[in-house]
């Protein structure tokens, strides 16, 4: 937890084998960053970072992560940072988060004395239309959080070590099916407790993951 009180400014680049690579043509199918067009959906996703609950003094803090409910759409079932489309009432990226955070897992900011530190690098995912701001925040105290049933699956806390250079990357080849087309995916994922966290995810995780190695 102490690392995140000197972050450096800029933003180092994530492991480049989380990149998504179309086996058929060589495509990498990363999101754009850091920007998209001017029609993008504005939105923010929140990276919690509260002290862990294990007993091995070597786990410092866990990062807040959600399973989707699956309903077949762009990003249902998978492993994401609690997050989604921004409103007209909230204050800025930090605000939609924190909402967000709120109706997805019933987050108290003020009980966890939760600490908006930054903003990490915006992104555009062309698939769904998203304009991404990932806002890093520290819990002073752990939160009790509790699955949104319509929305979240379930909810995961992942030792921060799990996106530190050198941890572990699961390299996956899956086949891609959209109501347009069909084609071979080559993805690294990080593996935690049973679930592969890939795509944009873990890109922000890999990328604090390097800024906390610094």
């Amino acid at each position: 937890m102490a690392r995140l009180g000197s972050l450096p400014e800029d933003l180092p680049e994530p492991p480049e084998a989380l990149l998504p690579v179309r086996l058929d043509t060589g495509e990498r199918r990363a999101p754009d960053w850091p920007y998209g067009p001017e029609s993008a959906i504005a939105s923010a996703v929140l990276v919690l970072i509260a002290p862990s609950a294990s007993d091995d003094p070597a786990a410092e803090a866990d990062v807040l992560l959600i399973r989707r409910v699956d309903r077949g759409g762009h990003h249902s079932g998978q492993m994401a940072l609690p997050g989604g489309r921004a409103e007209p009432e909230d204050d800025g990226p930090a605000g939609t988060a924190l909402r967000e955070a709120f109706e997805e897992v019933g987050l108290d900011a003020v009980a966890a004395e939760v600490r908006v530190v930054r903003e990490l690098e915006q992104f555009w995912i062309p698939v769904s239309g998203y304009r991404v701001t990932p806002v890093l925040a520290i819990a002073a105290r752990r939160p009790h959080v509790v699955a949104a049933q319509d929305e979240v699956a379930e909810v995961v806390w992942a030792p921060v070590a799990a996106f530190l250079p050198g941890a572990p990357i699961e390299i996956v080849e899956t086949t891609v099916r959209t109501s347009k087309a069909e084609f071979p995916l080559r993805f690294g994922a990080f593996p935690v407790d049973g679930h592969r966290v890939w795509g944009a995810t873990a890109r922000i995780l890999g990328q604090l993951g390097a800024m906390l190695a610094r």
